[in-house]
């Protein structure tokens, strides 16, 4: 009866995905991209409009299926529960949840712990139509074969504090596993409101957390109301987050959408984030950073930074930012970083950006403070070089639609314009304020720096 079970489970789970992506639609969106661009589109091709922007309870189902090419330099990993594979099903109601909002914590862990100690790959199914509550979990690797998270259902936070005492940094912990994926279409809810009464930027909270993980896929999920970060990626490599719904009020404070801190290879694809804080973050240690087809707004725009608070030091390359839109925000496309740091952020492509009334569309501050008292002066800085901007167009929402503050010491070199057309929502002339910054210009470039 036991094999019959998982058989049945099997059979379930394989008609359940093929019904939720066989409709899916892809609309290439090589038209748009400019031929002269270092974009290669058929190693990394982009999908627009993947996502229903709709309000965060209207339902949300996957509508986007990315696969990387062969030829894309990010490394892949073998499909995970293909009909063929002799796979493990692990339901987390089979040890204990019941799916009605209850707490399923210690369900959760033990079918993680059976999941995980197969050696024939392993689906961890959560069932849709159900709801469960956990407290602060953490899915430890690493495992004894390729794994994949079925999320289909809700999971909802614990919202008494208490059950965070021992560690209020994260929710869902995910560490040390390699070849793992979690998809499925579920939602996952961090019940952020008693948080956000008192919310402190030190030590951000996060919702989930990827921390040293390879070959990591995540996908066609709605993430909503995090504590503080929703999705946070740390000392990762081989990262694919491809078509997520990142929801959050506008005045939630530190509610960043993908937080991206000293991971390599990452690409993070046809994301919708509409949040109180970055959409996306790309801090020190990050390499070889893709994302591309982004929609964003409202919230503080996608951000490389902040870089060497506290005088420490600071590296980020090889970020590329390609097919974004940006609306309502407070910042456009933004690298900052405190005075008195060092090392460097350089390699730097934002390309094919619309923006609708941001405030700051393009933004260097090498003189970022972020605190009550004023920052004093200091000499030494990040060093910001090699950075692109292409067919970047649209409207501020303030006269400073180009600004770069850059250090006096350590000068941005290497900045490039090109196709740029930003003017003040409503049609005015906007305006560019440049200080120690060594540009070359590009065809049409509106703000032009004096």
């Amino acid at each position: 009866m036991g094999l019959q079970k998982q058989l049945l489970q099997l059979f379930m789970l394989l008609v359940s995905s093929f019904s939720c992506y066989s409709s899916l639609n892809q609309d290439p969106l090589s038209n748009y991209l400019d031929k002269t661009s270092a974009y290669d589109n058929s190693a990394y091709p982009t999908y627009f409009g993947t996502i229903n922007d709709e309000d965060q309870d209207g339902d949300f189902e996957p509508n986007f299926n990315y696969e990387p090419d062969e030829s894309s330099n990010f490394e892949s990993f073998s499909e995970v529960g293909s009909p063929s594979s002799s796979i493990k099903v692990v339901n987390v109601n089979d040890f204990g949840a019941k799916g009605d909002g209850t707490d399923a914590t210690e369900a959760f862990e033990k079918a993680w712990e059976e999941a995980c100690s197969s050696t024939d790959g392993a689906v961890l199914l959560v069932p849709q139509s159900k709801k469960y509550l956990l407290r602060k979990i953490t899915f430890s690797g690493p495992c004894k074969s390729e794994l994949t998270m079925k999320v289909y259902g809700i999971i909802e936070a614990s919202a008494n504090r208490a059950d965070y005492k021992k560690d209020t940094r994260h929710w869902i912990l995910f560490q040390n596993i390699q070849n793992f994926k979690i998809e499925g279409g579920g939602t996952f809810d961090g019940k952020g409101d008693i948080w956000w009464k008192n919310s402190c930027k030190i030590d951000k909270s996060r919702a989930l957390t990827f921390y040293n993980c390879k070959n990591l896929s995540v996908k066609n999920l709605r993430i909503r109301d995090a504590q503080q970060i929703h999705i946070s990626i740390e000392q990762c490599f081989n990262v694919q987050a491809l078509n997520l719904l990142i929801t959050a009020p506008e005045r939630s404070p530190n509610t960043d959408g993908i937080h991206v801190a000293g991971t390599r290879k990452i690409q993070i694809i046809s994301c919708v984030i509409k949040t109180g804080d970055d959409c996306i973050s790309i801090v020190s240690g990050s390499q070889n950073v893709q994302a591309m087809d982004i929609t964003c707004g409202p919230g503080h725009g996608i951000s490389i930074g902040s870089l060497g608070a506290g005088k420490s030091e600071a590296h980020v390359s090889d970020i590329f930012v390609d097919t974004a839109k940006l609306s309502g925000t407070t910042n456009g496309v933004r690298i900052k970083s405190w005075q008195g740091g060092s090392g460097n952020a350089n390699k730097i492509t934002f390309q094919n950006v619309y923006m609708h009334n941001v405030t700051n569309p393009i933004i260097i501050d090498q003189n970022y403070c972020d605190q009550t008292d004023p920052c004093n002066e200091q000499e030494s800085a990040v060093q910001v070089k090699d950075v692109v901007y292409k067919n970047i167009r649209g409207t501020s929402a303030s006269d400073v639609a180009v600004k770069f503050d850059c250090s006096k010491g350590y000068p941005c070199r290497g900045v490039v314009l090109q196709n740029i057309n930003l003017v003040r929502e409503g049609g005015n002339q906007a305006k560019a304020l440049c200080k120690s910054v060594k540009l070359t210009k590009i065809g049409g470039v509106t703000p032009n720096c004096p």
